[in-house]
């Protein structure tokens, strides 16, 4: 036989492995017997009434066994890859509602919608060059026009590449920070660092209402943290640029601008509206 001999020997009690060499050499009783599929082939008696089957047919279920241990390798394989993936979706916090918002089911029908995909698309694809630069982006428009959706897209997108997004909303970011007061678990600068620390930052809400001066301090180190490690970050907001601009101030815009850094703005209507 050209494959190995080591194979499954099928009997008529179950299956087990042994060594087929080994007990044609030894002297042991021998018959020619036929396979209905594979014709005559010669038997050898290795155990009370035990008997080597059809060598062809071993073969074959050696083979199909393989395949499907091979098979089951690989199903295995995909479910710890899945399980990495969302591990990974919910270490970058993306809320429920929108882990399946890819780049690829945004839908573009206008020139403005075009070329924030078009943005968001090039933005993913050249994430190394955009960490090397630090550059960042803003999306600001009315409300359900796609700026988290696209932003989201971008976060699933550098996950591919082995990169740590993390979203969160300003609200949220300045409440870790409040509840550090209370507690000895996490200081105010060890919450500034794990939102310092990851390669994308997603603020979402920036703006939702104007904040203490507090509040836009916290924010400002959180950024300015970032810019100096160079690590960039997507602005989501809502209100006009005019107002986010003071909203944000005049030191946190500059960075946010630095290296190419653009402002999207999502000026049309809401899809939601239309659904």
């Amino acid at each position: 036989m050209k494959k190995n001999l080591l194979l499954r020997l099928v009997t008529e009690k179950g299956c087990k492995r042994y060594d087929f060499k080994k007990l044609i050499d030894k002297d042991r009783p021998t018959e020619e017997r036929n396979c209905p599929e594979h014709g005559a082939y010669t038997a050898t008696n290795f155990l009370g009434e035990h008997w080597t089957a059809c060598p062809k047919c071993l073969e074959i279920l050696q083979e199909k066994q393989e395949e499907e241990s091979l098979q089951k390798q690989k199903e295995a394989a995909l479910e710890r890859e899945q399980l990495k993936w969302k591990a990974k979706i919910n270490g970058a916090a993306i809320p429920e509602r929108f882990k399946d918002r890819t780049l690829d089911s945004y839908i573009a029908r206008t020139t403005g919608q075009k070329k924030a995909l078009a943005f968001s698309k090039e933005y993913a694809e050249n994430f190394d060059q955009v960490m090397k630069e630090g550059r960042s982006a803003i999306f600001v428009g009315k409300p359900g026009t796609g700026k988290t959706h696209l932003a989201i897209g971008i976060a699933l997108e550098i996950i591919k590449q082995q990169r740590s997004p993390v979203f969160v909303t300003v609200q949220r970011l300045i409440r870790r920070v409040k509840d550090s007061w209370h507690t000895k678990n996490e200081t105010e600068s060890e919450v500034v660092d794990v939102f310092a620390s990851p390669d994308l930052l997603i603020l979402d809400e920036v703006g939702v209402q104007f904040g203490s001066e507090f509040e836009k301090q916290m924010l400002f180190d959180v950024l300015n943290e970032r810019y100096e490690k160079l690590k960039p970050s997507i602005l989501l907001s809502n209100i006009p640029r005019e107002q986010l601009s003071d909203y944000l101030g005049e030191r946190v815009t500059d960075r946010l601008r630095e290296n190419g850094g653009k402002m999207i703005g999502f000026d049309w209507d809401s899809y939601r509206k239309g659904s």
